[in-house]
């Protein structure tokens, strides 16, 4: 059984409650410990006297009160991080704990005279602190988060993730409803649509008398009734602090469990609850009057257990480091994008001031001549509205005046720009010019950052490398051992990670040489895709058929400058069977057909004199490299090494990289069907039924099947 390293909703939500009893507490100082993610509050309360406070959010995430003599050492000079904490919160007074709905995110609120701050620990995903002023806006955090969900940056506000189903709120008919949406088994309904996790969704099941695996559309109304009751009885508990903690201990293989307590070393911890789980009937535990003391006692202990367990060293988690410093990477490409796309519009609204010179003056003029005779800003814009239904071109352009900020924001050409009423059409594009300069020099800087931390990525994998030629040379007789392949499909217990990529708003796989391939979804897409993502040294497939995908093989990242590739001929074979497979070859029921390739500059939006290009369109001049004869396949995976989640792709490229794949077929199952039938499958393939529950559901493995009827290869 593995260790806890996460705290749940639930626990979260017991937390809370205890934790209020701190309010009033104030803080002393804040320190940071940059290489456990680890931060540490030390505040005084007026009862209970020092009061020491840790959020955790790298590899364990986890947030509670600790003993004294649990805390760490101050490190050595804090970090700038540390000292923002110390300059806004010291001798602030806690005033608010609080769970974010029913998420695993906590907030805790501390006032001052002369500010309020807020800093919310995210104890999910990747894990991250942020700390927001009164307004909400972010003044630092741990991590900066650029993702197509939401953004988590310096000077941003602060975008909390989408709301999640609160069960322990609901009422009973949105309790049933929610229930009744879901097309998949009860516990992983618990789990995942009504925000339980796997272990308290098999706990609601156990203690309701209802199987697992039962379908939703099997339960009747005792069933609703017996679960909801369930579900009440626990959110009134757990709001009113009526907890029983207990810390689980596991006993060590080949060891008889004979009582004893929980210092045995034949035992060790492997969950903290804050209420005794049926689930865990059969394993040893140990009990304690608050919640807060029971994470304390379980995280410290379990920490030093994994340091030294059998007498072995542990072995660092390079992969995890290599994933964050990628993940960092990523975030960093994001970020020059955006700079990049930001500059571009501030230079498109300067142009655009110079090309409607004469309407721009125009307007300026009228505004200072008005001003200069004292007319107030509201008549000013009562003149321009009159001018508007007049039809005088410069009047119907002005969307708004500010006369606080002394602005005019028009609309031109369907481009909103402010400009300063009192200046003329030079200053003002000489402004935005300079604006979009100053966001380039961000550019600049964020380019820097990428290449160190790339320096960083290259110095985690020389360590790695020296660590496992070290290992090998006292480990040389167990060297055949190590090389066998893990068996992913026997372990009872599957860890889950999983990152969000940019690219996975279209379709996508790496083929087997490790190359991106990115297709569109539908029209809109295809014109995202030409206009944004195709660069010099990319491949652009289309499959010589109607209603296709553009399909784009990336020879860089986005934000990398462009370069030539000698793609291996396996890639461009895969990147064909993919545009071919994804088109309506696949929805006709055919089992092959034909693709071409080009360059990025054969590749137009406009058309040829007398032609017109419909919406996802393009004009494609020059020679063509054709696949003749191209076969359609996809095959639908799930890995497990680095990430695990649910691809789909070319069978020869997908097979490489899961531990397990399916391959289709043209055939009679709709898109919805085919997909329930292979999340059966795969289901069966797995030892951890839990594990396909949380990584592929049928909707998401349905995301990588093509549009039309498909059949399994084996059937």
């Amino acid at each position: 059984m593995d260790h806890k390293r996460e705290l749940t909703s639930v626990d979260l939500a017991a937390l809370e409650g205890e934790l209020a009893g701190y309010e009033g507490a104030k803080l002393d100082k804040a320190y940071l410990y940059p290489e456990d993610d680890l931060v540490r509050l030390k505040l005084r309360d007026f009862d209970r006297g020092r009061v020491e406070f840790l959020i955790e959010v790298g590899d364990v995430k986890r947030a509670h009160v600790a003993d004294q003599s649990h805390v760490p050492d101050a490190p050595g000079r804090p970090p700038d991080f540390a000292m923002m904490l110390r300059n806004r919160l010291s001798g602030a007074d806690l005033v608010r704990v609080e769970q974010f709905e029913f998420d695993r995110i906590i907030e805790l609120e501390f006032d001052r005279e002369d500010a309020s701050t807020t800093i919310v620990a995210e104890l999910f995903g990747d894990g991250n602190v942020a700390v927001l002023d009164e307004y909400g806006e972010v003044i630092d955090c741990l991590e900066t988060v650029r993702l197509k969900s939401r953004t988590v940056a310096p000077g941003t506000p602060y975008e909390f993730p989408s709301a999640r189903f609160n069960p322990m709120t609901v009422d009973y008919d949105g309790f049933v409803a929610r229930i009744k949406e879901s097309d998949a088994d009860l516990v992983r309904t618990l789990a995942t649509q009504l925000n339980f996790g796997g272990l308290y969704g098999e706990e609601l099941c156990t203690r309701a008398g209802i199987d697992y695996n039962i379908a939703v559309d099997e339960l009747d109304d005792s069933d609703f009734e017996r679960l909801y009751e369930l579900v009440d009885q626990m959110g009134t508990r757990l709001r009113e602090g009526n907890v029983d903690p207990r810390v689980y201990y596991e006993t060590l293989d080949g060891c008889a469990d004979n009582g004893g307590s929980g210092d045995d070393p034949d035992r060790r911890r492997v969950d903290v609850t804050p209420i005794p789980l049926a689930e865990y009937e059969e394993l040893y535990s140990e009990s304690f009057t608050e919640f807060n003391p029971a994470l304390d006692d379980y995280f410290f202990n379990f920490q030093r257990e994994e340091e030294v367990e059998g007498g072995e060293t542990q072995r660092p988690d390079f992969e995890a480091e290599i994933e964050k410093q990628q993940r960092i990477i990523q975030q960093q490409e994001q970020a020059i994008e955006d700079f990049e796309a930001d500059a571009e519009v501030e230079r498109e609204k300067a142009e655009l001031l110079y090309a409607n010179y004469d309407l721009v003056d125009d307007v300026l003029s009228t505004v200072q001549a008005a001003r200069e005779d004292d007319v107030s800003w509201d008549d000013i814009e009562a003149k321009f509205d009159e001018g508007a239904d007049r039809g005088i071109a410069a009047a119907e352009a002005v969307v708004s005046l500010d006369g606080s900020e002394g602005t005019v924001t028009l609309d031109i050409d369907g481009t909103r720009v402010t400009v300063d009423a009192f200046t003329g059409v030079e200053k003002n594009a000489d402004e935005l010019y300079k604006e979009a300069k100053r966001i380039e020099e961000k550019k600049e800087g964020a380019l820097a950052a990428i290449e160190n931390t790339r320096e960083d990525l290259e110095a985690v994998k020389e360590r790695r490398e020296e660590w496992e030629a070290d290992d090998g040379e006292d480990e040389a007789d167990n060297d055949e051992a190590e090389d066998e392949p893990t068996d992913w499909l026997s372990m009872q217990s599957i860890p889950t990670r999983s990152t969000e990529r940019w690219y996975e708003q279209f379709r996508w796989f790496h083929t087997s040489d490790g190359f991106l391939v990115i297709g569109g979804r539908d029209a809109d897409d295809n014109e995202e895709l030409v206009q944004k993502y195709l660069e010099g040294g990319d491949k652009f497939f289309h499959a010589q058929a109607h209603g296709g995908p553009v399909t784009v093989l990336k020879a860089t990242g986005p934000s990398e400058p462009s370069k030539e590739v000698e793609f291996p001929q396996s890639s461009l074979d895969q990147a064909a069977q993919f545009a071919v497979s994804y088109s309506s070859v696949w929805k006709d029921g055919k089992f092959a057909g034909d693709v071409y390739m080009v360059d990025p500059d054969q590749v137009s939006k406009t058309p040829e004199s007398g032609e017109y290009l419909e919406k996802g369109g393009f004009a494609v001049r020059g020679d063509r490299t054709y696949f003749e004869g191209t076969p359609a396949g996809v095959a639908v995976g799930i890995t497990c090494d680095d990430e695990t989640r649910v691809i789909g792709g070319p069978p020869a490229a997908i097979e490489g990289q899961a531990a397990t794949s399916i391959t289709v077929e043209p055939g009679q199952y709709a898109q919805n069907d085919i997909a329930k039938r292979l999340y059966r499958e795969f289901k069966e393939r797995f030892a951890d039924e839990t594990f396909v529950r949380k990584v592929a559901s049928p909707d998401q493995i349905q995301e990588f099947l093509p549009p039309g009827g498909s059949r399994m290869t084996e059937e």
